[in-house]
């Protein structure tokens, strides 16, 4: 398995209505210039742009309640030093094997719009 996986999480607008995930794994360098061909028409390439991005990291389990904490941690900060970054969706990132247990790595990253927020820390 590669690492990291990504996670892109759309924002909810109202409760009831059903999130979209969107899984990615990196593709190895030695596949990069021949990708193998799916055989699932879900399952497709992309390449992701270079981004800059907002990053909080966590242990635990990147898709639990912890995941959404961090999630809604972020944001707080962002909003509190006025930072711009894409509403619409967050990327849930997990470095770590399934086998692991402990002292597991996640983050959780917000897309910067226009010039990063760099506030010194105090």
């Amino acid at each position: 398995m590669t690492a990291p996986v990504t996670v892109k999480i759309e924002e909810k607008k109202r409760m009831w209505q059903s999130s979209v995930f969107t899984l990615s794994f990196l593709l190895p360098s030695d596949y990069q210039m021949t990708p193998p061909q799916p055989t699932d028409n879900r399952v497709y390439f992309t390449e992701m742009p270079d981004m800059k991005v907002y990053v909080r990291s966590y242990g635990g389990w990147m898709m639990s309640l912890t995941s959404s904490v961090n999630s809604m941690l972020l944001k707080r900060q962002l909003d509190k030093v006025q930072a711009t970054y894409n509403k619409d969706y967050h990327y849930a990132v997990g470095y770590d094997s399934p086998m692991k247990i402990l002292n597991r790595h996640n983050e959780v990253w917000y897309m910067v719009e226009g010039e990063p927020v760099c506030p010194t820390s105090s």
